[in-house]
């Protein structure tokens, strides 16, 4: 009878009869995370790295509208006093609960995770005068003027326990109190390999369907597709255009791919007499120069680079957010490919045989964008500037830029709060020690800041979206940023899941479905 029993147990154990089975999925990133601090370094692989694991008060749909979170509800007691409750029953990963506290003491832990970052989250609480808790579920935010997009920032603020106020970056990045509200608990983090995730059971939304996620790393495209391939992981993101056919061709996969908000643009040096990489005959800097800002734009063939470079799998882009995000401009006109006006415009800014340029770029961090790089070179050079590509891997080439090392460099920056002052001010906003942080160019435009702040100011949808159009009429016409095109956002993945796809090209496993479910 004994070993009957025994029998019995070992077949329900191993069969997966009457027990749940464990639910693990492993996908395939393309970008590495480089901090597990969600405050540290905005960047769309840690900002799609910390949703796992943190809410903020709201968050951001897939097509990025505001959606409550941590909390439920909120009102504006004035025009510049908002009054937000929090959702009950919440606990944070160590069990901890939900408090007034805990927001006010994240909020203010920004400037803390500000320190070396190279691109900061201050400018989502630059807004912020005062964060105080009415009651122990109440949270009152006082803003320095009228703040129209106090939700979009704070949908990029990750919520922490109210301990952790004054914990560093660097104890997180060693894997310690990495603790916020999400879906997923922490459980590892190797540098440039894999985060391992585990299901938070006390999760105040609906439970996530797996148990265990790994999120392995494959920055070489190639690797990644054979990775899904060969079954080692179950989904892929940033799927490489060239690949695309053929697995949206396979029986045993699923392909999905949306339009993305992320634009990939470049940046010249504006504000240096002498510029590192960029030189005339007299030795100056001729990216200072409107006529040849805009001659480099005319030299790209946008729609080339898109069909021949990224399988059709973009957009050209001639501004900083796509037509139907808020605040886009239908005065601007789309981008025009001329070469031989753009000689014209090179000879008006006094080089008619060009000048000489070394262009920096990433290799591994968008998709194709060393080779999309050099062909930015060659079509630069065949308008006469003598142009030298150089590319080299993201966690080199990015904390050059910020250091100003290059003369012309290649960015991608995401829409992170769904409308358009979310990319002009990082990019083009007067640099400062709250704005303008990824404005690597150093444009600076008076006129334009005033439209940008007044935007930010005017709580009237209507007025707010005539100020972000006029901005960015501005900017576009003086070529304060280059746009070159904007990327679709894909993923593939085995016949039996499903994911709907984000604009903002996060991958989180939360949203990830068995194809039966």
């Amino acid at each position: 009878m004994h070993k009957a029993k025994l029998a019995v147990l070992f077949t329900l154990l191993f069969s997966g009869a009457g027990l749940a089975q464990a639910a693990d999925l492993t996908i395939g990133l393309a970008s590495s995370t480089t901090s597990m601090d969600p405050q540290f370094y905005v960047g769309g692989a840690n900002s799609a790295m910390a949703r796992n694991l943190f809410d903020g008060l709201v968050n951001q749909d897939a097509t990025q509208k505001i959606t409550p979170a941590l909390a439920v509800s909120w009102q504006t007691v004035n025009d510049k006093t908002w009054r937000f409750k929090l959702r009950p029953g919440v606990k944070f990963h160590d069990g901890s609960p939900l408090t007034a506290n805990d927001v006010v003491a994240s909020i203010k832990r920004v400037a803390l995770a500000a320190k070396s970052s190279p691109s900061a989250y201050t400018p989502y609480v630059a807004d912020i005068a005062d964060a105080k808790a009415i009651d122990p579920m109440t949270v009152e935010i006082v803003t320095r003027s009228p703040a129209a997009l106090l939700l979009n920032n704070l949908s990029r603020i990750a919520i922490m326990p109210a301990r952790l106020e004054h914990t560093p970056s660097s104890t997180l990045n060693e894997g310690k109190d990495v603790i916020g509200t999400g879906p997923f608990k922490f459980v590892s983090w190797t540098p440039d390999d894999q985060v391992v995730l585990a299901r938070n059971d006390q999760y105040w939304g609906e439970k996530a369907q797996w148990d265990k996620v790994v999120l392995k790393l494959y920055k070489n495209s190639s690797a990644r597709v054979a990775a899904l391939l060969s079954g080692d992981v179950d989904m892929i993101e940033a799927v490489p255009s060239a690949d695309g056919k053929t697995l949206a061709g396979k029986d045993t996969l699923r392909m999905v791919t949306v339009p993305g908000n992320r634009v990939l643009y470049l940046h010249p040096d504006q504000d240096r007499d002498r510029s590192p990489f960029a030189s005339g005959a007299d030795g100056t800097n001729p990216l200072r120069k409107l006529e040849v800002r805009q001659a480099m734009s005319l030299a790209i063939n946008r729609q080339a680079i898109v069909d021949r470079i990224l399988d059709g799998q973009g957009m050209p882009a001639s501004q900083l957010v796509p037509q139907g995000y808020f605040g886009y401009s239908a005065a601007v006109p789309d981008a025009k490919y001329d070469p031989q006006q753009a000689k014209q415009l090179l000879a008006k800014a006094g080089y008619p045989k060009g000048f000489s340029l070394t262009f920096h770029a990433s290799n591994d961090r968008y998709p194709n964008d060393a080779r999309v790089a050099q062909a930015l070179g060659q079509m630069f050079n065949r308008i006469g500037i003598n142009t030298n590509v150089v590319t080299m891997p993201g966690s080199v080439y990015f904390s050059r830029a910020a250091k100003r090392d290059f003369s012309l460099v290649m960015g991608g920056a995401a829409d992170e709060t769904g409308e358009a002052s979310g990319v002009l001010g990082p990019l083009l906003e007067t640099f400062g020690p709250n704005a303008g942080q990824g404005n690597r160019g150093r444009y600076s435009n008076a006129q334009f800041d005033r439209l940008l702040n007044q935007a930010r100011s005017t709580l009237d949808n209507g007025q707010r979206e005539k100020l972000l159009q006029q901005a960015t009429d501005l900017a576009m016409q003086q070529q304060g940023v280059i746009p070159v095109l904007f990327f679709s956002n894909s993923w593939a993945m085995k016949k039996q899941y499903q994911y709907q796809g984000r604009s903002d090209g996060y991958t989180l496993p939360y949203y990830v479905r068995s194809a039966d479910k």
